[in-house]
């Protein structure tokens, strides 16, 4: 069993929790003053209000958007694209979206930015590449499990590992990248099926996507 482990794991702190101004909300990020977030089933990504409860605009995409994160000036995205879903890398700024590099093997989800580099995360492989600005893997993570959000606070990778079936079986862990080998330490059980993991500063978000909700809440003391 893959948390045999941690059965004694304390559960999240949920600050709130609250019906998505979108169907299957999917890509979830703070970008310093709002929250974005995609619909999978709908095709849009949305920029919301400060608590994620109204839709302030919405953005059509070149294709669906399973994560997004804030950079430096800008918004970086997954989209997919076609009968495959090939998953694609992409920058939106200024309200205009510029394809910048094709996902390994086409598939990858998640995203994160530590300030200076991307971070991608690849669902099955259980692992999470670091990007240069131009497109090329530097860096590969295994994280030991499948992958369902990553985000950055105070130096430190958060992310959303567990397996999806058949029961949606997730935590969230931490580690430091500035080690070689990263000790992944598990925190708290995530009780619902999360999707997508941001940090606006003082508390984390994520989508329980099948219940169309969106979750705030913080680690246990």
């Amino acid at each position: 069993m893959l948390f045999s482990g941690n059965l004694k794991l304390p559960t999240i702190k949920e600050r709130k929790r609250f019906p998505s101004p979108a169907v299957t909300p999917q890509a979830l990020a703070w970008d310093g003053k709002q929250l974005w977030m995609s619909s999978r089933d709908l095709g849009f990504l949305y920029k919301l209000d400060g608590d994620g409860t109204k839709i302030l605009e919405e953005v059509d995409p070149p294709g669906v958007v399973w994560a997004a994160v804030q950079t430096n000036g800008a918004m970086h995205v997954t989209i997919g694209k076609g009968l495959n879903d090939d998953r694609y890398v992409y920058r939106y700024s200024d309200g205009g979206f510029e394809k910048l590099f094709a996902c390994p093997d086409f598939t990858g989800s998640y995203l994160s930015f530590d300030g200076d580099n991307l971070y991608l995360s690849q669902w099955y492989e259980k692992r999470i590449l670091k990007y240069d600005d131009k497109g090329n893997v530097i860096r590969k993570i295994d994280i030991g499990a499948e992958i369902c959000g990553h985000t950055f606070v105070d130096g430190f990778i958060y992310v959303l590992r567990g397996i999806e079936k058949p029961n949606e079986d997730w935590r969230i862990a931490r580690f430091d990248l500035r080690a070689e080998t990263p000790e992944i330490k598990d925190l708290a059980v995530v009780p619902f099926a999360a999707r997508s993991l941001t940090f606006d500063g003082e508390n984390f978000w994520s989508n329980y996507r099948a219940a169309n909700e969106t979750v705030c809440f913080s680690l246990p003391s």
